[in-house]
């Protein structure tokens, strides 16, 4: 808005908006996890981010569990933020009846509540009216929470239901709260253990005993199959935003980990119905999906059964937005036991890793993306049986000398040497998944604006800004930006008939950076210069 020139000659300042809108690239290796847990918050994304984050709210390291050792895994190898999702297996909270109707609730499901004890005693306590009194919840070997004074008189400081909106082991808003006092003769104190419901008790598992956590329920390791097989894990329902989809709740992910047992043998078909939905759905949130090997993968000789889990089954459909790494990892329990576990929340990590240290562009692999925090690989692949996984699009972890596991492979499930495509690289798909992202939120606020060449130019400045910088930091081929990149949003894109639809058109197109999997040394013989 021009500046009133009313008051005389002189000079006068205006402020004028700044015609760049910067564009903030988006986080690239958020990882989510998704799987069984003896305890926590089930159907939601919720954020850790570091391991201890993860044992507070899901518990700790435990076989029976592969999601544990997937998350741990992650953060070891360089994770710095994960988003896990517990599976809801059906099984209803534990609960503790303390009078005749006030009954707490634990705040998860899981045979961990049975753990919990809730005491009442009127130690202490001066209230004439007797509506006051203590209240303990105990977990076994555990945290304790002191309630002093509490009563039932809503409106009260001290009223229970809001004295327990801070407890980690009760749900206030699914516990009863009644105005029925436990009934307490000093001073003796009424005990209650927290119980789960008869029809909901989950049955013994058919796998490992878990770490100093009883036996996991049947759902860590699926149901029987009519073929003898174990069924996966349901991943969910996407109009309910259960499963999987409750990813749907987060900001971002960017690397999805579907942790199963590599000790057991899934139903081949139900488990590529898994990995392609999930596929499917990293597909449309711009997500790479990191599959473990299944347990029928145990050596690599004809007739070669890569990448397929029986007979001419793929193993999932090929996609740009999916890797299959193998073998497994071998670890050690707290016992001092060896057990498998998949390679993915490993692998998440070396890509967080690398992410931090090289940027998205450069390939997850070689001697510098080691993994740490195994005792070995189930397999041993040399430069062989590289060569057969390679063309595949299987990428292998190989163990190297003086630098021990590494990841040596950076395909996508696209990647098939037979089947030429542009996202055969992980690196590149990688690299035009953050670009997309982050375009597409950093131009957010052009919409509704009027469609002609300011905004256009506008859009072009703040594009071209962007890639600027990532050509900056080496992420495209070419020694000049326009070797790099190109950008383009003008007339000749946008033609009237576009913009009569309200449609505006941006050309970003990039040159990538392929990784060197082939580094050919031609030596020869100097002749005698007599």
């Amino acid at each position: 808005m021009p500046i009133p020139l009313t008051n005389g000659p002189g000079v006068y300042i205006q402020e004028l908006p700044n015609p760049v809108q910067p564009i903030v690239g988006v986080p690239t290796s958020v990882a989510a996890f998704y799987g069984p847990a003896p305890q926590g918050i089930v159907d939601f994304p919720f954020q850790v981010n570091s391991w201890g984050d993860y044992e507070n709210q899901f518990g700790g390291l435990d076989r029976g569990y592969p999601l544990s050792y997937a998350v741990y895994l992650f953060f070891l190898n360089g994770g710095t933020t994960a988003l896990v999702v517990r599976y809801n297996d059906g099984t209803l909270p534990a609960s503790a009846k303390l009078s005749q109707d006030t009954t707490l609730v634990a705040n998860s499901p899981g045979a961990w509540a049975e753990q919990l004890t809730a005491t009442v005693d009127m130690n202490n306590l001066f209230d004439a009216s007797g509506n006051t009194f203590n209240l303990t919840i105990t977990q076994t070997g555990g945290a304790v929470e002191f309630y002093p004074a509490a009563n039932l008189s809503k409106g009260s400081p001290q009223y229970l239901a809001t004295l327990l909106t801070a407890s980690q082991f009760v749900d206030p808003a699914a516990s009863t709260i009644g105005s029925t006092v436990p009934k307490v003769v000093p001073p003796a104190t009424v005990k209650v253990e927290f119980t789960l419901p008869s029809s909901a008790a989950p049955a013994p598992a058919s796998g490992q005993p878990a770490d100093g956590a009883g036996t996991p329920p049947a759902a860590a390791t699926g149901t029987q199959s009519s073929t003898g097989t174990v069924d996966p894990i349901s991943l969910g329902n996407s109009d309910q935003a259960t499963g999987i989809y409750a990813l749907l709740k987060a900001d971002i992910f960017n690397i999805l980990c579907l942790p199963y047992d590599p000790s057991t043998d899934y139903d081949p078909g139900l488990m590529k119905q898994n990995l392609d939905a999930a596929a499917a759905f990293c597909t449309q949130q711009r997500a790479m999906l990191i599959v473990d090997p299944p347990r029928a993968w145990t050596q690599i000789a004809p007739p070669l059964q890569f990448p397929t889990i029986s007979g001419n089954q793929p193993l999932t459909a090929a996609s740009p937005n999916a890797a299959v790494y193998y073998p497994n990892l071998v670890v050690t329990d707290i016992t001092g036991a060896n057990f498998n576990v998949g390679p993915c929340g490993a692998v998440a990590g070396v890509w967080a890793a690398t992410d931090s240290s090289r940027g998205v562009w450069k390939a997850p692999a070689g001697t510098a993306a080691t993994i740490t925090g195994i005792t070995d690989l189930t397999v041993h692949v040399d430069d062989g049986e590289s060569g057969i996984l390679n063309p595949l699009a299987v990428d292998a972890l190989r163990t190297m000398p003086a630098v021990g596991p590494v990841v040596w492979g950076a395909r996508t499930t696209v990647g098939l040497d037979q089947l030429p495509n542009q996202w055969k690289y992980l690196p590149v798909r990688r690299l035009a998944l953050y670009i997309e992202e982050s375009l597409r939120r950093g131009t957010q606020w052009s919409v509704f604006e009027p469609n002609d060449e300011p905004l256009w130019s506008s859009l072009r400045l703040n594009v071209t800004t962007f890639m600027q910088g990532l050509f900056a930091q080496g992420a495209f081929a070419g020694t000049t930006p326009a070797q790099g990149y190109l950008v383009q949003c003008d007339a000749n894109n946008n033609p009237p008939a576009q913009v009569d639809l309200g449609i505006v058109n941006i050309l970003v197109g990039f040159a990538p950076l392929y990784p060197a999997e082939f580094v050919i040394i031609n030596i020869q013989q100097q002749a005698d210069q007599a």
